[in-house]
């Protein structure tokens, strides 16, 4: 989660009304892709990080500084790709207080069968993340 939080860090400055997202992807305890939220309407952390793996997502974890988002706004829900992807589990640090989201991108991978786990490193996500928060909950 800390490279995740690294990730999201790059967004800061360039994703607009967007959180800075980060996510990893790791295979086997190694980085395999990473992703951070784009300018609007570009790619989010996940979408980027599924991207930009090379090989298949058998028995790949996410690690998502923020929650997956579950609805469709410029670009597709991160939730959604995700469970399509055949991912098996997906570290969350804490969960999008956006009324939209708040929670639904949480049921949704795990309706599709993918292992989740909430508050890896939240503190740390929370001070990252949580001025950005406040101001679009």
């Amino acid at each position: 989660m800390r490279e995740g939080l690294t990730e999201g860090r790059k967004a800061r400055g360039i994703c607009g009304n967007n959180p800075p997202v980060g996510c990893v992807l790791v295979y086997d305890g190694m980085i395999v892709s990473r992703g951070h939220t784009g300018r609007p309407g570009e790619h989010h952390a996940e979408a980027m990080a599924l991207a930009d793996l090379k090989d298949g997502l058998k028995d790949v974890s996410a690690f998502v500084t923020l929650e997956p988002c579950s609805f469709q706004g410029r670009t597709p829900s991160c939730a959604r790709a995700l469970a399509r992807s055949g991912i098996k589990s997906v570290f969350v640090g804490i969960i999008d207080p956006d009324p939209r989201n708040n929670g639904a991108g949480i049921r949704i991978l795990k309706a599709a069968g993918v292992k989740v786990s909430v508050g890896l490193l939240a503190e740390e996500v929370q001070n990252d993340l949580g001025a950005y928060l406040a101001l679009n909950t």
